[in-house]
């Protein structure tokens, strides 16, 4: 895959790269990055001498027909392991599991703390539960990285991508050991979570949001669904205002046409009079 797609994503693309030497020649170590668009999971791999393994929604794996099986092999392909995100807590221990089966091995692990990709290109919060317990889990170094400009390249919702140069810049290793054993302590996993987001805010220069990407995605799906009801509303009442107008303009006419017939029965019967 690093062939085949790698070498041809960076021919087209040329992504400029900056701390590569942070990335350990050999093993395990947790890439936390900065999530703008899809092909994040593409271009860091493809800069990487090693390969990277990150989680994938189970449902890339199942879609049936042809092209939900070619879609599963790209994936496995491209070393992405399957999560099933039907239940909150279970998606959440499938995770973490994947990660640390990975981290055991001596690869290479990535993960997106904010959990989805950012709904404006801000950053957001990152998600206390998978990074920073997958981290005290192993004793892995985390690696915070930057993808820059990649959401203009595939902003969400677009197929096509624009040719541009995206960039990644990659940090310095952060050690938690001083925190093993304490990966069931929600204060010590909001603080690792906090200290590596602080990390990717400084090389990405993102503005910082300090609330869940998922919450701001809901926001915006509601304001949008409350905007799109407000329009069918406003139509609704511009409609009922036309054919009320309408049917007093009617009226009207019809009023205005049998007085004018009135008159003219008047006049008929007085030019009849003797």
């Amino acid at each position: 895959m690093k062939v085949t797609i790698g070498g041809p994503l960076k021919l087209a693309f040329r992504p400029w790269v900056e701390g590569l030497e942070n990335v350990p020649a050999e093993g395990a170590a947790i890439l936390a990055s900065n999530h703008l668009s899809f092909s994040d999971s593409f271009f860091l791999p493809a800069v990487l001498d090693r390969k990277v393994t990150f989680i994938a929604k189970a449902e890339y794996f199942t879609t049936p027909g042809v092209k939900g099986r070619m879609t599963a092999a790209f994936f496995k392909g491209v070393g992405q392991l399957p999560v099933d995100r039907s239940g909150a807590r279970g998606a959440g221990e499938a995770a973490i599991k994947s990660g640390i089966d990975v981290l055991e091995r001596g690869e290479l692990f990535g993960i997106y703390p904010e959990g989805t990709r950012s709904p404006d290109g801000r950053l957001y919060r990152g998600k206390p539960g998978g990074l920073a317990r997958v981290a005290l889990a192993t004793g892995a170094p985390v690696i915070p990285v930057a993808m820059i400009d990649t959401e203009k390249i595939q902003p969400p919702g677009k197929v096509m991508p624009k040719l541009m140069r995206p960039g990644i810049r990659i940090g310095k290793p952060l050690d938690f050991s001083r925190y093993q054993g304490m990966e069931h302590d929600r204060f010590v996993l909001r603080a690792v979570t906090d200290e590596v987001m602080y990390e990717i805010m400084k090389l990405s220069g993102q503005e910082y949001v300090d609330m869940y990407a998922t919450a701001m995605k809901r926001q915006l799906s509601e304001a949008a669904k409350a905007e799109k009801e407000a329009e069918k509303a406003a139509k609704a009442a511009l409609a009922r205002a036309e054919k009320e107008q309408a049917e007093k303009e009617k009226a009207q006419k019809a009023q205005a046409e049998k007085e004018l017939a009135e008159t003219e029965q008047q006049t008929e019967q007085r030019r009849s009079e003797p």
